[in-house]
């Protein structure tokens, strides 16, 4: 028997289910894209609950600036203010964004 260097983990914690679509969002960038009208990237907006996406197009070096717009005139204009905002960018970004588009 091998002794046990790390803590056992608790038990797992279930995902909470959304109740209304758009209210948590997921947002992530496809980015080093060819340059086609000036764009290089994609914006992706994933509602949890529908799995449903919006896909913009944008640059790669956009500002937080930027993205609270793309973001308020594409998802905030037809589903108002999410409760919660997922990014692989860091919790930072997220909360700098609902900042920006409040």
């Amino acid at each position: 028997m091998k002794n046990r260097t790390e803590e056992l983990v608790g038990k797992l914690k279930l995902s909470e289910v959304p109740e209304k679509p758009w209210m948590h969002l997921m947002v992530d960038f496809i980015i080093k894209l060819l340059v086609v009208a000036g764009k290089d990237a994609i914006l992706v907006v994933c509602n949890r609950l529908s799995k449903m996406m919006y896909f913009v197009a944008t640059t790669e070096g956009i500002l937080v600036e930027g993205l609270a717009r793309l973001f308020r005139d594409n998802i905030w204009r037809l589903y108002g203010l999410p409760e919660s905002v997922v990014s692989d960018r860091g919790p930072q970004f997220a909360a700098e964004l609902t900042k920006k588009v409040e």
